[in-house]
């Protein structure tokens, strides 16, 4: 077997490296997120966090809940930022881009609106790197909704 075969990546793997760029993106000045959609192990969709489209980007002051000094998951009714999840399926929305039957590879876990729109947009799975604030309404919808959710693990 080849030096090349061996440091294939698996698909988990190859699909949460490319998530890590796609965070790398992010124009919030708080904290990179990034999610991707794949469907048949094609990626179709991708989003990162940040303020919306045609709106001055977070690091240049667009939203002022991030320039502030509020804890991390304080006054967040206030922060004008969508969430990668929301980028991703949102923009898929834009090309017409049907999401049904995907999966969604995100750098953080999902927070309850993202598991809402994940379940209405058809997705079938949800992987992610990160916990962060991962509620059990969260978790219970998605198990009513019969969508695995799983931790990626480095192998």
């Amino acid at each position: 077997m080849s030096t090349q075969a061996l440091n294939r990546p698996d698909w988990d793997t190859y699909f949460m490296d490319i998530a890590r760029v796609v965070a790398r993106r992010s124009n919030c000045s708080r904290r990179q997120v990034a999610a991707l959609v794949v469907s048949e192990r094609r990626i179709i969709s991708t989003g990162y966090n940040g303020t919306p489209r045609g709106i001055r980007n977070c690091f240049e002051g667009g939203c002022a809940r991030c320039a502030s000094d509020s804890p991390s998951g304080t006054d967040l009714g206030e922060c004008i930022c969508s969430h990668a999840e929301e980028n991703a399926i949102t923009h898929a929305a834009y090309y017409g881009t049907a999401l049904q039957g995907s999966s969604i590879y995100i750098t953080l876990s999902p927070c309850l609106f993202c598991v809402k729109l994940i379940i209405n947009s058809g997705m079938v799975e949800v992987v992610y790197e990160e916990d962060y604030q991962f509620s059990e309404q969260s978790l219970a919808l998605l198990k009513e909704a019969a969508i695995p959710i799983r931790q990626y693990e480095a192998s």
